[in-house]
């Protein structure tokens, strides 16, 4: 029996709006402006909606919503947006910064706990490639698979774009977190 447009409405609050921030934030990762992140919010939300019937029930909702969204910016916001720095990935040097941090923490749940502004800044500021997989992967914590899947690219594109993120977030962070008391002073 197919459901009534209440029935849906309802099945959509349910699923959909309890990733309303998720989506938001990753709007404003993409976008880098929250009057715009709103706009694109919103417009996948209704996007959401009006495809609601062709959600798979039982599969991760805010992965789906996470893939409309990028969608949406790709096909509408990204043409009226400034292409971003283009990055010769071969050209950056690894960064070793955190040796420490580095042995423990392979997966990069390091910066999990220590998210804050500071950490936000440096993530924004990161290329657009860079900066949607430590998101993805760090922030929304979606494993290296789902992430690929919602990016379309090969698993291994999304570890490499990882690594030399998190390297990059590594060299930009560094002072940061010697201030924090995460880290301690490396010996000149």
């Amino acid at each position: 029996m197919t459901p009534t447009t209440e029935e849906r409405r309802r099945q959509f609050e349910a699923e959909a709006l309890p990733h309303l921030d998720a989506v938001y934030r990753y709007a404003h990762t993409l976008a880098g402006d929250p009057t715009q992140a709103e706009d694109l919010t919103q417009e996948t939300m209704l996007k959401a909606l009006r495809a609601w019937h062709q959600f798979e029930r039982g599969s991760n909702a805010r992965a789906w919503l996470l893939t409309i969204l990028r969608n949406t910016f790709i096909n509408e916001y990204r043409r009226r947006q400034h292409q971003g720095e283009t990055v010769d990935l071969a050209g950056l040097e690894p960064y070793h910064v955190f040796r420490e941090v580095q042995e423990v923490d392979p997966e990069g749940r390091f910066f999990a706990n220590i998210v804050d502004d500071e950490v936000l800044r440096a993530i924004g500021a990161l290329p657009e490639e860079f900066r949607e997989v430590v998101w993805l992967s760090d922030v929304e914590g979606f494993p290296y698979a789902e992430v690929a899947r919602l990016l379309e690219v090969p698993i291994g594109t999304v570890k490499s774009r990882l690594f030399r993120a998190r390297h990059a977030l590594q060299q930009r962070l560094y002072d940061y977190a010697v201030e924090m008391g995460y880290v301690k002073r490396r010996a000149s």
